[in-house]
């Protein structure tokens, strides 16, 4: 079986779920199209890198990310680090001739993103960017149906990704928080999630008209490295610095096939977890779908009986999109896991069939494009051409 070397730069949670990815890939999808073998574990902290390699299985590790992107055994650079270093390393890989994976949102602003993809398409490699929740088989069924016009023509499109990690003011100043390492705050960090549902879903966006909040407007600076998220509180006499990114922002959408909708995100929402919700009304029916109940999807068509219309809830399972390949039973459990091992089956197929991928470096591209218009809604206070 072919072998793909993995560089993996990052070694944070992140690197986590890709390093678990690559391990299971060929145990679901046998015979795998490809065994990756997870070869180097970068992270500018010596004593992290180590530790990281070995827990994650990586045969070697490097504190120099410019080592493995030039490394000639390595044939997949993957980025797992803030989104602040992802053009250079990016546009390095690619000049180097190494297909990439990188976690979303592709880059801080469209302009960094574009230089990702004009890197890419000049060096003829394989890209992809990690957002992972449309590989879950219920958003995979939803396209279906709406391929197989299920739901006629689409009027409405409503998204939500709502949680709570950030609601606290003493948890600490993660790089999320901090404009010039992030780019923006809830609106790439998990906004461009629903964005990207959108376009998969319904199709290309045309207008925004958004409004966007801080409502924390500094943090504990927190101790360490590590992203801790919103695990941990600061201590009430540490030093404090200020948040210069969004915590929530809401926005109405024009679609240019004439849909129209709406998209709601934040990390402030108390009692929500991971709420990312969309739900779709079309001439002929509806969908619905909830990734906290990610083995289910809520189905509506005109077809039924009057006496029997109404949501209707299906259970994925070895019936549907990727179902033979993961669990025997509907409803088993789908989890994060299982959709970046999804993920990662897709990228290497990619590489080894020489086809195309999606979402790639253009869609990453496509959805900075769409964010910098909701900052720029929010700050002219009107409709926004993206």
């Amino acid at each position: 079986m072919k072998k793909l070397n993995v560089a993996m730069i990052g070694a944070g949670f992140m690197a986590k779920a890709h390093s678990l990815a690559y391990a299971g890939m060929p145990m679901f999808f046998s015979p795998a199209p490809a065994m990756p073998v997870r070869k180097t574990l970068v992270d500018i902290d010596e004593e992290t890198a180590k530790q990281a390699a070995e827990s994650f299985g990586f045969e070697k590790y490097t504190t120099d990310w410019k080592e493995a992107v030039n490394d000639p055994e390595i044939d997949i650079i993957d980025i797992c680090t803030p989104n602040k270093f992802h053009e250079e390393i990016a546009v390095a890989a690619a000049e180097a001739g190494k297909h990439i994976i990188s976690e979303k949102p592709l880059a801080r602003t469209a302009e960094e993103a574009k230089r990702m993809y004009e890197a890419v398409e000049k060096a003829g490699v394989k890209h992809a960017v990690a957002y992972n929740y449309r590989r879950t088989p219920a958003v995979v069924l939803a396209k279906k149906f709406i391929e197989d016009g299920k739901v006629g023509k689409i009027l409405n499109f409503r998204g939500t990704y709502l949680q709570d990690w950030s609601a606290d003011p003493e948890s600490p100043l993660s790089w999320r928080f901090q404009k010039e390492i992030a780019g923006s705050g809830a609106l790439g960090d998990i906004g461009s999630h629903v964005l990207d549902f959108a376009r998969y879903l319904v199709g290309e966006i045309s207008d925004v008209n958004a409004v966007t909040k801080t409502y924390i407007k500094e943090r504990p600076v927190q101790a360490g490295g590590v992203d801790n998220l919103g695990t941990v509180k600061g201590e009430s006499n540490v030093e404090k610095k200020p948040v210069d990114v969004d915590d929530e922002f809401m926005t109405m959408l024009k679609f240019e096939n004439g849909a129209v909708g709406s998209i709601e995100a934040t990390r402030n929402a108390w009692g929500r977890n991971n709420f990312l919700t969309f739900e779709i009304h079309g001439e002929k029916g509806s969908l619905y779908f909830n990734y906290e109940r990610r083995d289910e999807l809520q189905v509506c068509f005109t077809d039924q009986d009057s006496e029997r219309k109404g949501y209707k809830t299906l259970y994925t399972g070895p019936a549907h999109p990727y179902g033979e390949n993961l669990w025997p039973i509907p409803a088993l459990g789908i989890g994060y896991g299982e959709t970046k091992i999804i993920e990662v089956y897709e990228f290497i197929k990619s590489i080894v069939e020489d086809t195309d991928l999606s979402p790639n470096f253009e869609d990453g591209y496509r959805i900075d494009v769409i964010a910098d218009g909701i900052l720029k809604s929010a700050s002219k206070e009107s409709w926004v051409s993206v």
